[in-house]
């Protein structure tokens, strides 16, 4: 189902800002998102700015939008997996109705997603959005969660851009902004590379606690 209706949240954040909570490390950030209340947002893993040709297609890519290459199939699939070792509880997730961020989720066995046409590109890839769906992605960012779950939204880096400016430059495919709801509007505790999260579930595993690690 595809959601249109707005939040009727309203939020104490400028247009393209986001205000920054205490980072978090490594070790720190596991705990943190294991007890829940954040909200991840996340660019989807790496799509060749091409489309595919019909024979390349996915089969499940039926109107021919960009997809994700085998490097960013395997990254998804990997950050699955790490999220699921390090116990993270993921509750609500969130997609783009473009093929690249839905494709991102199931790949990386997210729960089923809820589809939000404010997060898609309106058929323009890396086009600057508009501020009404950056308005709209601040606005789900500042949503609690339900009590011990973790919120994902997987979307296009101009929206993410757009909602929270400055915190959310040259962001790398895949990587995720971990905002913590506040009064203030959400608050950023760590940005994650989809590589780093196989890192901190390893580290985890190993029982590695130096507090000193980058999310």
């Amino acid at each position: 189902m595809v959601i249109r209706g707005a939040f009727v949240a309203v939020v104490a954040l400028g247009c393209g800002s986001l205000a920054s909570g205490q980072p978090l490390p490594g070790p720190a950030l596991v705990k943190a998102l294991r007890d829940g209340g954040y909200v991840l947002v996340m660019r989807h893993a790496h799509a060749p700015d091409a489309p595919p040709s019909p024979q390349d297609a996915d089969p499940g890519n039926t109107t021919g939008e960009r997809q994700l290459d085998a490097a960013g199939q395997s990254a998804a699939r990997a950050m699955g997996a790490a999220l699921r070792a390090l116990q993270l509880p993921i509750g609500a997730v969130w997609s783009s109705p473009t093929y690249r961020a839905r494709q991102t989720a199931r790949l990386a066995g997210l729960p089923k997603p809820k589809i939000a046409e404010q997060l898609g590109d309106n058929g323009h890839s890396m086009q600057a959005a508009a501020s009404d769906r950056a308005d709209w992605l601040r606005a789900l960012a500042d949503r609690r969660p339900r009590t011990g779950t973790d919120t994902v939204v997987v979307t296009q880096y101009p929206n993410i851009k757009a909602a929270f400016g400055e915190e959310a430059a040259e962001m790398k495919d895949g990587e995720a902004l971990v905002l913590r709801p506040a009064r203030s509007g959400p608050r950023l505790v760590a940005r994650v590379t989809m590589d780093r999260w196989p890192q901190l579930a390893a580290r985890s595993e190993a029982g590695v606690t130096d507090t000193r690690a980058k999310p």
